[in-house]
């Protein structure tokens, strides 16, 4: 009894050993587009050319519509990332990326596409673990890593002040202002 309970320790410990756990560790990948609906595959290029074209409400129901024929399909996970992230939606796009990476935890796509969002939110610790899990998983030169490295180091974007805000500083400026 007591060496099960010394290898079950022991197997704990490497189960939680992420340099371990990182050697063994296989990329998984979602469904191939063969392995999904056909529907669904369709729908998706339908609506990835709906959103090109700037027909974003089109677009974003032709994605939904592409997941309800398969809820497997990254691709529509990530094209209504991309049309969140159209709107300034960057917190709602990180969670369609977070839909893909549940699929697929090791999608070069969705990991990179994720931290440049994050980074918008300004969330820059996050978007550096998104880079992280890049670097381990794809190979030197990896595009997808040098992009968001890129991303990261720029930094977030400067704040936007409301149309509210806007407006108060407006008429503050107006105020301040002599009148002849």
């Amino acid at each position: 009894m007591k060496n099960r309970m010394g290898l079950g320790l022991a197997l704990c410990l490497l189960a939680a050993s992420p340099a371990l756990a990182k050697a063994d560790a296989k990329p998984a990948r979602g469904p191939a587009d063969s392995q999904l609906a056909p529907q669904s595959v369709a729908t998706v290029k339908r609506a990835e050319t709906l959103l090109a074209a700037g027909q974003r409400q089109s677009a974003v129901d032709l994605f939904e519509a592409a997941l309800a024929s398969d809820p497997r399909n990254i691709r529509a996970y990530l094209g209504l990332a991309r049309a969140a992230e159209a709107d300034g939606l960057p917190g709602k796009a990180v969670r369609f990326y977070r839909e893909a990476l549940q699929i697929d935890p090791n999608d070069l796509t969705a990991l990179e596409l994720q931290g440049n969002a994050l980074m918008m939110r300004g969330a820059t610790a996050r978007a550096e673990a998104n880079l992280e899990r890049l670097k381990t998983l794809c190979a030197a030169p990896c595009p997808p890593a040098d992009r968001l490295k890129a991303a990261i180091a720029k930094g977030p974007p400067p704040p936007v002040l409301a149309a509210a805000d806007s407006k108060a500083a407006g008429k503050t400026a107006s105020l301040d202002t002599p009148t002849p």
